[in-house]
C-alpha cells in the first residue's frame, strides 16, 4: 500500500505484502481504510491471509483488522466510526467503530448493486438495475430499505444509462461517475427543488459527458518474418499450398504462396518449418476466458496463455465483467498483456430475475441497454432469458440501430430458439435441445443468415462432450495443458471423472454434432465455442466433435476459423491466410487434414506479428522474449499447485522472475 503526496514520489506505508484495494482517507488525513482481498486465480493465493477491513495510520504503522465482512470502506464525516458494504444477494450499509464494535445497519436493499453514502452522511447514491439513483437519508435512526420504486423519501435517478465507478465530491453537492471513455458530474441542487440554490426547473439528466480522451497506440512488431516450406491450409475456399511460404510484415500479412512464386525479402528472418502445416489462428467463438471477477488485473493471465499455447488467437467472451474484460482487451491491444484477441459482450442482457437482470420492457429499455454495454467498447450484446419474444426483438432493433450484434440464450428451450432464427438474431449460442432437425427447420435457418455456435462440450439435451474426452483421455498428463493452467483445476476436473456407457455419447454430443454437419450443409455457419471449459484444449475438443458429426477435417477447422471471423464480421482481416490480412497463425507438426487430432500438435502460434512457441510461450521471431512466472511457479508456492513434482521451473523453458 503506497501513499502519495502532492509532488512527491509513493511512499511505502504497509509492512506486509498483500492484495490491498478501496483505500479511502479519514476526513482530518491522519487514517487510511482499506480492503485486504482474498486470493484469485488470477493473481493466486499467497499472501492473502486474514482478509478484511483494516485501517491504518497514512503515515505507516501497524493495521487493525475492522472486520472480516464487506468492502468500499470509508469515514464516518467526524473520523470515528467506518461504513462498509455487505451482501452478495441482499446488499447492507453498515457501520462500526474502528475497532469493529457497536454495528449499526444504516440501510438494505434487495435489489441495488452499489450503494455509496455523502460525506456528509445526508445523502446515499445506489445503482439499480444498471440505472443510479440519489437518494435524501430522513433522519429517523431506523434502517432505511432501499429501492428505485419507493416514495417514502426523496430520490432522483441520475444517470440515463448507468453509472460506474460512483464518487462524491468532498462537499457532498455534487456526485461523480463513469460510463466507458465519459466522466459524468451531476449537482443535488438540479435534482432536488429543496436543495439550496435549485433552479425554478430542474433540468434533464445528461446524457453527455467530459470526453476522457485517453488514447494509446496499438502494439505493431518491427521486422519481417518467412515461414518456408509448410504446407499451407489457407481457407480461401478450399485452397492448400504444399511447400508454400507466407511473408509477415509488421503485424500483416504481406504474401503467401508457393515456393518460387513468393520473393523473400533480404530483411526478412526465415524459419524453416519444412513438412509442418500453417493454418489461421483458431477462433472461439464462445469462450468464457476468466474475467467474472471485479479487482486487480494480473501483469499476466493463465487463461491467455493457454488458448495463445493450444493455437487460440481470437475469442469472444459472451457473458463477462465488463470492466475488467474490456480492460484486458485494451491492455492485450497496447501489448501491455499477452493474449488472443479479446472480443466481448461484456455484461449479459439478463431477462430473469436477480441483481443483474436488465428489464427490457419497451425500445427505450433496449436503447439504454446496447448503449450502457457498447460504451464499454462492445460489439455484441448477449440477450439471455428475456423471457417475450417481444422484448427480444426490441433488443435486436436497438442493435441494429447502434451497429451492434446480438449473441442469444435460449436456456435450452427449442421453441425460444427457433423464434431467435425467425427474427434474425446473429448467432444461436448453445446447441438446439432437440434432434434430428427436419428439413423445415434446416431450410429456414440455413436461409435466415443466423450463425450457430453449439458448444458441445457442454451439450444440452444430452450427455455433455467434456465428459467424453476426460473419459477416454487422461487429461492430468497433458504437460503443455499443465504448463499454462493451475494443477488444481486440471486435476479436480479430469482425475475424478465421470465414466458412462460409449452410448451415452451417441445419443448425447455425436448426435448434436450430426445435426451440426445438417445445419451446415444448408448454408448455416457453424462456429468452434469451447465455453471455457478447458482453456485452449477446450477448442480442439470441439473441433473434434464436430468430426465425429459427419464434418470432414477442412469442414471442420473452417468452423474454427473463417467462420468464427465471418461471425464477429471480421473475415476481412482474419479467418483466412490471405495479404492483407492480420497475421494470426498457428504451425503445426502433423497434418490435420489427415487426422483431425493433429490439430493439437502446435509448435507455434502467431498472434499480432509476435511469434512464440508452443510450449514455452517464451516470444522468437524477431523479438525474442522469455515469459515469467506464473504464480503457481514462484519459489515457495505449494507444489500441489505445480505440475512437476521435482521442480518449479518448465522443462525446455527460459523463464524470468518478476
Amino acid at each position: 500500500l503506497n501513499l502519495v503526496t502532492k509532488g512527491a514520489r509513493p511512499i511505502k506505508v504497509s509492512a506486509e505484502k498483500a492484495i490491498y484495494r478501496q483505500p479511502a482517507f479519514s476526513p482530518d488525513g491522519s487514517k487510511i481504510v482499506f480492503v485486504k482481498e482474498d486470493g484469485n486465480d488470477h493473481q493466486g493465493y499467497t499472501f492473502v491471509k486474514n482478509p478484511g477491513i483494516y485501517w491504518m495510520p497514512s503515515g505507516g504503522g501497524s493495521a487493525s483488522m475492522v472486520t472480516k465482512e464487506g468492502g468500499w470502506p470509508q469515514f464516518s464525516k467526524d473520523g470515528s466510526r467506518i461504513y462498509y458494504q455487505t451482501g452478495g444477494g441482499t446488499k447492507s450499509v453498515k457501520s462500526v467503530k474502528t475497532d469493529g464494535t457497536d454495528e449499526r445497519t444504516l440501510a438494505t436493499s434487495r435489489n441495488a448493486m452499489r450503494m455509496l453514502l455523502s460525506p456528509d452522511e445526508k445523502w446515499l447514491a445506489y445503482s439499480q438495475a444498471y440505472k443510479v439513483y440519489i437518494a435524501a437519508i430522513p433522519q429517523t435512526g431506523k434502517t432505511l430499505d432501499m429501492d428505485a420504486k419507493s416514495d417514502n423519501f426523496p430520490q432522483s435517478q441520475i444517470a440515463r444509462d448507468a453509472g460506474i465507478n460512483l464518487h462524491w465530491s468532498g462537499d457532498s453537492k455534487q456526485i461523480h461517475w463513469t460510463l466507458g471513455d465519459e466522466y459524468f458530474t451531476d449537482d443535488l441542487k438540479d435534482r432536488f427543488r429543496f436543495v439550496d440554490g435549485a433552479p425554478s426547473s430542474l433540468p434533464a439528466m445528461d446524457s453527455v459527458g467530459i470526453k476522457i480522451g485517453l488514447s494509446i497506440k496499438s502494439d505493431v512488431p518491427a521486422g519481417k518474418i518467412a515461414l518456408t516450406g509448410a504446407r499451407i491450409i489457407t481457407m480461401e475456399g478450399d485452397e492448400v499450398i504444399e511447400d508454400g511460404v507466407i511473408i509477415i510484415n509488421k503485424n500483416m500479412i504481406e504474401a503467401v504462396g508457393k515456393r518460387g512464386t513468393v520473393t523473400i525479402p533480404g530483411d526478412v528472418k526465415v524459419i524453416d518449418v519444412q513438412g509442418k502445416t500453417i493454418l489461421p489462428g483458431f477462433i472461439d467463438a464462445h469462450a468464457h476466458i476468466g474475467n467474472f471477477r471485479y479487482g486487480l488485473s494480473p501483469q499476466k493471465q493463465w487463461q491467455y496463455y493457454a488458448n495463445l499455447a493450444f493455437g487460440v488467437t481470437s475469442s469472444h467472451d459472451p457473458s463477462s465483467n465488463s470492466e475488467m474484460i474490456f480492460s484486458q482487451s485494451e491492455m492485450v491491444k497496447a501489448g501491455a498483456m499477452v493474449g488472443p484477441r479479446i472480443f466481448s459482450t461484456g455484461t449479459i442482457l439478463y431477462g430473469a430475475d436477480g441483481l443483474s437482470r436488465t428489464a427490457i420492457n419497451n425500445i427505450d429499455d433496449a436503447r439504454s441497454a446496447i448503449r450502457r454495454t457498447k460504451a464499454f467498447g462492445a460489439f455484441s450484446v448477449k440477450s439471455y432469458n428475456q423471457p417475450r419474444r417481444d422484448q427480444r426483438q426490441q433488443i435486436i432493433q436497438a442493435s441494429r440501430e447502434l451497429n451492434v450484434e446480438v449473441v442469444p440464450e435460449g436456456g435450452s428451450n427449442y421453441f425460444m430458439n427457433m423464434s431467435m432464427v425467425m427474427d434474425g438474431h446473429t448467432s444461436i449460442e448453445h446447441n438446439i435441445p432437440v434432434v434430428p432437425l427436419y428439413k423445415d427447420a434446416l431450410t429456414m435457418w440455413g436461409n435466415s443468415g443466423t450463425a450457430y455456435t453449439p458448444t458441445l462440450i457442454v451439450n444440452f439435451g444430452g450427455m455433455a462432450g467434456e465428459y467424453y474426452w476426460y473419459q477416454h483421455t487422461n487429461v492430468w498428463e497433458n504437460e503443455k495443458l499443465l504448463a499454462f493452467t493451475p494443477r488444481s483445476i486440471i486435476d479436480s476436473r479430469s482425475r475424478h471423472r465421470t465414466m458412462v456407457p460409449e452410448k451415452e455419447y451417441e445419443i448425447g454430443h455425436i448426435l448434436t454434432s450430426q445435426t451440426c454437419k445438417k445445419l451446415s450443409d444448408a448454408g448455416v455457419k457453424v462456429n468452434v465455442g469451447a465455453h471455457g471449459q478447458l482453456q485452449g484444449m477446450g477448442v480442439h475438443w470441439e473441433i473434434w466433435m464436430l468430426a465425429q458429426g459427419g464434418m470432414t477435417p477442412l469442414e471442420a477447422l473452417r468452423s474454427a476459423t473463417l467462420n468464427g471471423a465471418s461471425l464477429m464480421g471480421m473475415d476481412h482481416q482474419m479467418g483466412s491466410l490471405k495479404a492483407g490480412k492480420l497475421a494470426d497463425l498457428i504451425v503445426l507438426d502433423k497434418n490435420p487434414l489427415e487426422n483431425i487430432q493433429n490439430s493439437n500438435s502446435v509448435s507455434y502460434t502467431m498472434i499480432n506479428g509476435r511469434l512464440y512457441e508452443s510450449a514455452t510461450m517464451n516470444e522468437v521471431g524477431n523479438s525474442p522474449r522469455a515469459r515469467s512466472r506464473f504464480f503457481w511457479e514462484q519459489s515457495g508456492y505449494s507444489p500441489n499447485f505445480n505440475w512437476h513434482e521435482e521442480s518449479n521451473s518448465l522443462p525446455g523453458c527460459v523463464c524470468q522472475e518478476h
